[in-house]
């Protein structure tokens, strides 16, 4: 499974550097729905992102708001390992025990920087 996942992610890795420059950024939602689905395949197995990344697609269109829509996960808080780390995504938990997950914008800032 972690395979399609990979092979996924190299996919939309290329569609962000190449492929976004057709779209104009018509996206109508913040993160972007390539970036949601990012992380939906780097937090989740295939089938679960592939779900979440196609129905978010299919919202984003005129006849849906858009706005802000930041992926929840399902985490356990058991398996966490406390060590200093570089933080790439922060998780919010929410009422209905899932965690919202949203990017660390200062990383990316400073890796502007170098």
């Amino acid at each position: 499974m972690k395979i399609f996942n990979l092979l996924t992610l190299k996919f939309i890795t290329f569609y962000q550097r190449y492929l976004t420059v057709l779209s104009f950024g018509s996206c109508r939602y913040i993160p972007t729905c390539s970036h949601y689905a990012q992380i939906q395949f780097e937090q989740n197995n295939f089938f679960k992102a592939f779900f979440y990344s196609i129905t978010r697609i299919l919202r984003c269109n005129q006849l849906f708001e858009g706005g802000f829509d930041y992926p929840k996960i399902k985490y356990d808080t058991n398996k966490a390992v406390f060590k200093k780390i570089k933080v790439k995504y922060w998780l919010i938990p929410t009422d209905d025990g899932y965690y919202l997950v949203v990017k660390n914008w200062k990383r990316n800032i400073n890796e502007l920087g170098k």
